[in-house]
C-alpha cells in the first residue's frame, strides 16, 4: 500500500503478513499524509485481503474502498473474451506502463506468480502468460522432492551450479530470465518490433537487474496504475 500524488508513489509499505490492527494503523498514517480530495482505492486478486482492507478503511478512516473492476472501470481496454476474469493487478500495471510510454510494451511482474503481459501500440491489453514465482518454485522443489533443500534466493554470480543450492538458485533465476526473453521475443514477433520491457514486483531486481533487455524496473508500477484507474474515472465524471 502507499500514497500516490501526481503519479509519484510514496510511503509504500508491503504488508502481506500484517494483521488488521497493523493494516489499520498503516492506512491511518498514510491518510493523514494526504491532502483532500483523496480516496482509498484498491486492486486485489485475493478476496480475503480485500475484505480486511475494506474493514480497516471503514473502521479507521470511515471511508469506503473503491475497488478497480467493480467500483471503478478497468483502466485499460482489452481484446479478451472475459476481461473481468483477468487479475486487475496485471491490468493496472499494464495501463500505467502504457500511460507513461504511449507505445507497445511488455510488462513483467515478478511476485508470488510471474506474469508477462503485452500491450499494443493502441494501448490495448493483449494478454500474456502466468508462471510460478521464484519462491513458489523453490518451495515446490523442497516440498515435493526427497533431498532438495529449501534455499534463500539471491542473484547468481555463477554459471555452473557447483552444489545443490547453487544449482537450484541458478535454475530458478536463469529460468525466469529465459522465460522473460522467450516470451518477449514471441510478443515482438507479433508486434513487428522489439517493445520496451518494464519489470515490477518483489523479485524484479533479482531477475532483471543488469539484464540488457530490460528497459526499466518500476517497483510501484501497480500502485501507480491503481491511482491511474481512479483518476481516469474522475476525469469522465460529469
Amino acid at each position: 500500500m502507499g500514497c500516490v500524488i501526481d503519479e509519484r508513489a510514496s510511503s509504500v509499505r508491503r504488508m502481506s503478513e500484517a494483521g488488521p490492527d497493523a493494516l489499520g494503523d498503516a492506512l491511518a498514517n498514510i491518510w493523514r499524509e494526504m491532502d483532500s480530495p483523496k480516496a482509498v482505492v484498491a486492486s486485489s486478486v485475493n478476496p480475503a485481503v480485500l475484505q480486511v482492507v475494506t474493514a480497516a478503511a471503514g473502521e479507521r478512516l470511515h471511508q469506503n474502498v473503491l475497488v478497480v473492476g467493480s467500483d471503478l472501470p478497468l483502466p485499460i481496454e482489452t481484446l479478451l473474451p472475459e476481461p473481468e476474469r483477468i487479475g486487475t493487478d496485471r491490468l493496472c500495471s499494464a495501463a500505467m506502463a502504457y500511460h507513461r510510454l504511449q507505445s507497445a510494451c511488455v510488462v513483467a511482474d515478478f511476485g508470488t506468480a510471474i506474469t508477462i503481459d503485452c500491450v499494443s501500440d493502441d494501448g490495448v491489453f493483449l494478454g500474456g502468460a502466468i508462471l510460478p514465482g521464484l519462491a513458489i518454485g523453490a518451495e515446490g522443489l523442497a516440498r515435493h522432492t526427497a533431498y532438495l533443500p529449501r534455499v534463500a534466493l539471491e542473484r547468481p554470480d555463477w554459471v555452473f551450479g557447483t552444489d545443490t543450492r547453487r544449482a537450484i538458485i541458478g535454475g530458478l533465476v536463469y529460468g525466469a530470465r529465459g522465460a522473460l526473453r522467450e516470451l518477449t521475443e514471441a510478443y515482438a514477433t507479433e508486434l513487428g518490433r522489439w517493445p520496451p520491457l518494464i519489470l515490477t514486483g518483489g523479485d524484479a531486481e533479482l531477475v532483471g537487474g543488469g539484464y540488457d533487455i530490460v528497459h526499466a524496473i518500476v517497483p510501484e508500477l501497480c500502485l501507480m496504475g491503481i491511482a491511474l484507474a481512479y483518476h481516469q474515472c474522475r476525469s469522465v465524471e460529469p
